[in-house]
């Protein structure tokens, strides 16, 4: 049982590569097309013209895309059998579950649509995903729509943010080694009956190799037999898996799939591991035909070799640089092994310390001294028990320390009361009609206190590397960007960054000599009036007064240019956006409206809370896999903790007796089992906070940062000590059952 429950976490971490790469599939099918579309498709009886919809409702990702067929018969994405008309929506089953719910009125009135239909498999991501489809009659390639011809073409990914990879290398390392501990550890379960019969097969004749041989296939059956019922507990929770969903995860059971080299890894690695720990277990024991000698001569542990390891690991791992000279990059191999090593030392380090510590333990109540003297004469069952723990919690506080820098960097909270939230909004291809429109509408939704928007564009200009930012819009517009003043149409704003603004950066003499200001040429790409000497050359007038842009919830304030809007038509500017942010009572209701607000508008804006979306967006999906994955590796180690308590106390079944028989009390019993398990858990705890802690450093110094919650590991260290009180509280009654007298027969 205990090898077959490292199998099934073990398969399951086989199949997340076949899980991630089907979800990528899906993706690409359903949106590769439009990320790649050219801008000189035309029209036929096959194109389609599409916009991103994409949304978010209570916390939760919203795919979405409004669709418009341009000829008889249209392409159609993966999961439906044709273009939804105008007005139409084609929905996930999820989302059409969502929208029949009763609290769910306000996406209603959002996604306002009839719903005709629902998504097939191939074109969601997930089970659970919400996902739709809408039908439109008024998208064109001039506001911002794709026109494709066919779906699931290829795209030129953007490779993951260097920081993100370190996440997950160091993620999978510190998730699996707990799991290839305890099966270790289970393998050893019943030794001592194993090492008695040993010793009646060399009572009729079998040889000290032949007894070894033995003890290796009498392991080898049972990790077999392991490796087949974890096969089995992995198909029978793959058939379950597409009904459950932890942190907004969900996946088919199609994609439940190891790949074969990993599975052929685990295939053979279980069996070869359960062996090698037997025969290494032997090593201690004389197995005699009259009898067997356990370690006949008590050696203390040494404790240079078990430094090597994480010597080694910190080794390994202090080289890599992604803050300096790294380039960006890093062999995933280095570092795995890295954290391995590292990490193997909590492994290594706990035996030895809980002999140092519980061989100088004297005294103390009844209960105390039996457990204490239990510890001095067999501490390595002790550790094994909890060294899984131990190396998770470690693990644990490593991860968090870096996942609170990552995250800090995508968020950006200082200009935040405790009472509001601050979103920003970005919307392509806008006209300054329309976000005109768009910032009264922000400023009138229920629950904004405050909003702000405006149209720019970001146009090439001579002598400035960086280009200049315009801003265009009507006094009143531009007085919510600067402190302007007097304003009439015809004026321009020069907005220069300076000290005392949000940046906090005061400009070198160097860079104010690159700075766009009167005389400046900016480039232009729409047509000009007829008789201009430069028909795509805009010159800053020397008419511009310089003003002071206010504080704004961006967080920072870049040099542009406010013109009115009869200085430079619209036309002539490239790409012209909506950029915006507006602030909310910090409640769900209030930010739902902002987003129904602005879906009304138009769907294919963009919302969002961090400064940067696309790594926010991995950094949480990578956030909510590991505590997914988190649960199922405590859910295992939990159940080898018990395994292996029930296990100790099994092969003490006759010690137990025996006290009870002389008068012992069984709640003195009771609490030295407690403290049995309370002794190790505290040293194996605080040492995997000291490793935890440095892996952690090691980590931030490799991204180059140091201000970290060096706090963190308080709820880690929380959660492993809980772990160990409930599987003390589990295994009680077993407990209780033990202390009988009829545990003194024998045979």
């Amino acid at each position: 049982m205990g090898v077959a429950l490292g199998v099934t976490v073990l398969l399951l971490a086989a199949a997340v590569p076949e899980m991630v790469r089907s979800q990528d599939t899906r993706e690409e099918a359903r949106s590769g097309a439009f990320n790649t579309a050219p801008a000189d498709v035309e029209r036929s009886e096959y194109s389609v013209l599409g916009k991103d919809a994409n949304n978010r409702w209570d916390g939760r990702q919203l795919y979405g895309r409004l669709l418009q067929a341009e000829g008889s018969s249209p392409a159609t994405p993966p999961g439906l059998d044709r273009i939804p008309a105008p007005g139409e929506l084609v929905v996930s089953p999820a989302l059409k579950k969502l929208l029949a719910s009763p609290g769910a009125a306000e996406l209603r009135e959002r996604l306002d649509g009839k719903i005709t239909g629902t998504i097939g498999d191939e074109g969601l991501l997930g089970p659970s995903e919400l996902a739709f489809y809408k039908g439109a009659d008024d998208l064109s390639v001039s506001q911002g729509a794709k026109r494709v011809t066919r779906f699931g073409s290829p795209a030129d990914e953007e490779p993951m943010d260097p920081v993100l990879v370190l996440l997950v290398v160091v993620a999978c390392a510190v998730l699996i080694m707990p799991v290839a501990i305890f099966i270790a550890t289970a393998v050893r379960f019943g030794g001592e009956q194993r090492d008695v019969r040993l010793a009646a097969l060399r009572l009729v004749g079998a040889d000290i190799a032949t007894a070894r041989r033995m003890a290796a296939g009498e392991t080898l059956v049972g990790a077999l037999v392991g490796l087949l019922l974890g096969g089995w507990f992995f198909l029978l929770g793959r058939v379950f898996i597409g009904d459950v969903q932890l942190f907004d995860i969900s996946v088919f059971p199609a994609d439940v799939t190891p790949g074969p080299a990993l599975g052929l890894l685990i295939v053979a690695g279980v069996p070869a591991t359960a062996v090698a720990v037997t025969i290494f277990a032997l090593r201690g024991v004389a197995i005699e035909p009259l009898g067997l000698v356990r370690k006949s001569q008590l050696r203390r542990r040494r404790l240079l070799w078990r430094l090597l390891p994480p010597v080694g690991g910190t080794a390994l791992l202090l080289p890599v640089d992604l803050a300096g000279g790294g380039g960006g990059s890093f062999s995933e191999v280095q570092v795995t092994a890295g954290v391995v090593l590292l990490l193997s030392g909590v492994v290594l380090l706990l035996p030895w310390l809980v002999e140092r510590i519980v061989g100088r333990l004297r005294g103390g109540p009844l209960a105390w001294q039996l457990a204490t003297r239990r510890l001095q004469l067999s501490s390595g069952n002790a550790s094994r028990a909890v060294s899984g723990i131990t190396v998770a919690v470690a693990g644990a506080i490593a991860l968090q320390l870096l996942f609170s820098v990552v995250q800090r960097d995508q968020e950006h909270n200082e200009h935040l009361q405790r009472n509001e939230s601050r979103l920003s909004i970005w919307g392509p291809s806008s006209t300054l009609a329309h976000s005109e429109a768009l910032a009264g509408k922000l400023a009138r939704t229920e629950g904004v206190t405050k909003a702000h928007g405006h149209l720019q564009a970001w146009q090439e200009a001579r002598g400035l590397e960086n280009g200049v930012e315009i801003v265009i819009g009507t006094c009143g517009t531009l007085r919510g960007a600067a402190r302007i003043g007097d304003c009439r149409d015809g004026d321009v704003f020069l907005v220069p960054p300076t000290a005392g603004q949000d940046t906090g950066m005061v400009p070198t003499p160097e860079e104010t000599g690159d700075r766009v200001g009167r005389g400046t040429e900016v480039i232009l790409d729409g047509a000009s009036p007829e008789g201009a000497k430069e028909r795509n050359i805009w010159q800053v007038p020397d008419s511009a007064r310089t003003v002071r842009a206010l504080p704004s919830p961006h967080g920072h304030a870049e040099g542009a240019v406010l013109i009115t809007p009869s200085v430079l038509p619209q036309k002539r500017l490239e790409s012209p956006s909506f950029n915006g942010w507006a602030m909310t009572e910090r409640n769900g209701a209030a930010l739902e409206r902002l987003r129904t607000t602005v879906f009304e508008v138009d769907p294919s804006y963009t919302i969002w809370e961090s400064a940067d979306q696309e790594a926010a967006a991995q950094l949480d999906t990578l956030r909510r896999a590991v505590m997914a994955a988190s649960v199922a590796v405590l859910l295992l180690i939990g159940a080898s903790m018990t395994v292996s308590m029930l296990e100790q106390l099994r092969e003490r079944k006759r010690q137990l007796s025996v006290l009870v028989a002389f008068g012992t009390k069984r709640s003195t019993l009771g609490a030295s089992v407690l403290w049995q398990t309370a002794v190790p858990v505290v040293l194996g705890v605080g040492l995997a906070v000291i490793f935890g802690l440095g892996l952690g450093w090691v980590l931030l110094r490799i991204v180059g940062r140091t201000d970290a919650d060096w706090l963190v590991f308080l709820p880690s260290a929380g959660a492993g000590v809980a772990l160990i009180a409930l599987v003390t509280l589990v295994s009680l009654p077993f407990l209780w059952r033990m202390m009988r007298p009829d545990g003194l027969r024998t045979e």
